[in-house]
């Protein structure tokens, strides 16, 4: 990965991901070959975190230790589905956009000219199996447009499929750039509050995010959706966020990758004890993914995605069962999308697909929708979770 050195380094050891004959490799150098290119401006350093990040995400463990609670959630078993598996229909309607299944390649990456490549890879995956895709956040290329061939690739890739823009919530002036840019069907807006508290660089400074939500939702002409990057969304907030013309949520909730520990990793590169040890210290704050999925629509009539921790088939139709629109999966793409082709992405992907219609079969369920009216046996700390919240189980047990 890119190391950015502490202030006071003298030889520092940086790596950079290149593709060589389509092929994505890691290559050392040293920082006396990367000052040439790189310097401390705001738009350099955030192209160097695209990288840090990646490498971190596949070289480190950094899967949080709480679980999503999908655990905690069984389907009653039919054994007489009175369906054909091979008609099951996974098709969806996705923010009034068609999708071939209920599954999103979610926001990894873009903003490095090293990530092209991926961002193609995992694009033709998306256009090849009819899913929806999000792009990392646009920041760097807002900062730097030469690096704006890193997201258009998406669009060029995969012309017939949602596309997903990615911003954050203050950046309100670029937020229409940013869906123009890939020609976006959806607009997300990412809230990381976990992750600029322990990055070393971190801005803590949320006042007003509501109402930049607001003007980015006037600024827009397409949907626009707001997610979390591993941290979950309580129903409190969702209901916010509904009365500012948000009309869904990614939870991306606690249970898949942790950016608290993506940034304890960079911290103690950095040489940064206080936010190691923060990182080490909230590596696994938030709300687990089916927790947050449960609050916000007890809470709002908002379409939910379901991310974080989603590591099968049986997660997507878990996620679907409580009422959520669709799930996203980001890590068990990353290492083929860096290391391997497109096809090794489609093979996984399919993996995800095929455990989703056997969870469908055994539940003698033929359309996607009806997975949310399926009875549904919940225990362990889900149940306790949501008594404590004051939500009724039994309610989301039934599905009604």
């Amino acid at each position: 990965m890119i190391l950015e050195p502490d202030h006071n380094s003298y030889l520092y050891f940086v790596s950079i991901i290149t593709t060589v004959g389509g092929t994505a490799m890691v290559e050392g150098r040293s920082s006396d070959d990367s000052r040439a290119e790189d310097d401390s401006s705001e738009a350099s350093m955030t192209k160097r975190r695209k990288i840090e990040h990646i490498e971190i995400c596949l070289d480190e463990e950094v899967q949080c230790q709480r679980s999503t609670m999908f655990e905690d959630i069984e389907f009653v078993h039919n054994a007489l589905p009175e369906i054909d598996k091979d008609r099951i229909d996974l098709n969806i309607n996705f923010f009034g956009l068609r999708a071939a299944a209920p599954l999103v390649i979610a926001a990894m990456t873009g903003g490095h000219p090293s990530t092209k490549s991926i961002n193609q890879k995992l694009a033709s995956a998306a256009e090849e199996l009819g899913l929806p895709i999000g792009v990392g956040s646009q920041r760097a290329a807002v900062e730097d447009p030469s690096l704006a061939d890193t997201f258009t690739i998406v669009r060029e890739t995969a012309p017939s499929v949602p596309v997903i823009a990615n911003i954050g919530a203050t950046h309100v002036s670029v937020a229409p750039d940013a869906v123009s840019m890939i020609d976006a069907d959806i607009l997300a807006v990412h809230l990381n509050p976990l992750q600029e508290a322990i990055q070393p660089e971190g801005d803590c400074n949320s006042e007003g995010a509501l109402e930049s939500i607001a003007a980015i939702v006037d600024s827009v002409e397409i949907p626009v959706i707001i997610k979390e990057t591993g941290a979950g969304i309580s129903g409190e907030v969702a209901k916010s966020l509904e009365e500012v013309g948000v009309i869904g949520i990614d939870v991306g909730g606690v249970g898949g990758t942790s950016w608290a520990g993506v940034e304890y990793f960079r911290a103690q590169k950095e040489d940064d004890d206080l936010k190691a040890k923060l990182g080490l210290e909230f590596w696994d704050w938030g709300i687990p993914t089916a927790l947050s999925v449960v609050m916000v629509l007890d809470s709002t009539e908002l379409d939910v995605i379901a991310t974080g921790g989603i590591r099968n088939g049986l997660d997507i139709a878990k996620a679907l069962a409580l009422g959520a629109t669709a799930a996203g999966i980001a890590h068990p793409l990353l290492r083929q999308a860096v290391h391997g082709s497109s096809l090794d992405l489609v093979v996984e992907l399919e993996r995800f697909l095929e455990g989703l219609r056997v969870a469908m079969y055994l539940t003698g369920s033929q359309k996607v929708e009806e997975l949310s009216s399926k009875q549904l046996i919940l225990s362990g700390k889900l149940v306790e979770s949501l008594r404590s919240l004051g939500i009724d189980h039994q309610k989301v047990a039934s599905g009604i």
